[in-house]
């Protein structure tokens, strides 16, 4: 088992997808299959860029274990007030100035979702969002876990 956790800063977009490109690497580094690595950084990045484009601040934990890794991002923001809205394609709360920097198209909570074996989602107005999802992998030929 394997476990990293990664701090993000809301607005930081100079280091958006950091934790994404770590998850990368240590998904290469233990041999995944790379249809297994490409969902997890997909859904890793979507989950990291929505705490930079509307949160203060967070913390992703990335557990490997199993043939499957878990991530459960933590944030300090301003929570979803209808996640039932926010989770349908094309939904954005993200400011104009966010969309001219190509960022908040609404596919960020769909593109997590379509691209993990399990997902869910909880959100305090006010507080914050928890996101977890988890992406089942399989070794790739030849290398042994």
């Amino acid at each position: 088992m394997s476990r990293a956790c990664y701090k993000i800063k809301g607005g930081d977009f100079e280091r958006g997808g950091t934790a994404a490109s770590g998850l990368k690497e240590a998904l290469k580094r233990i041999g995944a299959e790379p249809a297994a690595i490409r969902r997890a950084v997909i859904a890793a990045y979507e989950a990291e860029m929505n705490v930079v484009i509307h949160a203060h601040s967070a913390l992703m934990c990335v557990r490997m274990h199993n043939h499957q890794v878990d991530v459960e991002v933590d944030d300090r923001g301003p929570g979803i007030p209808d996640i039932e809205l926010a989770m349908r394609d094309g939904y954005s709360t993200a400011p104009p100035a966010i969309r001219e920097l190509g960022f908040g198209a609404g596919m960020g909570l769909p593109n997590i979702r379509k691209n993990s074996d399990a997902f869910s989602i909880e959100s305090t107005v006010g507080h914050g969002t928890r996101v977890r999802f988890s992406v089942t992998m399989r070794q790739r030929e030849g290398v042994r876990w």
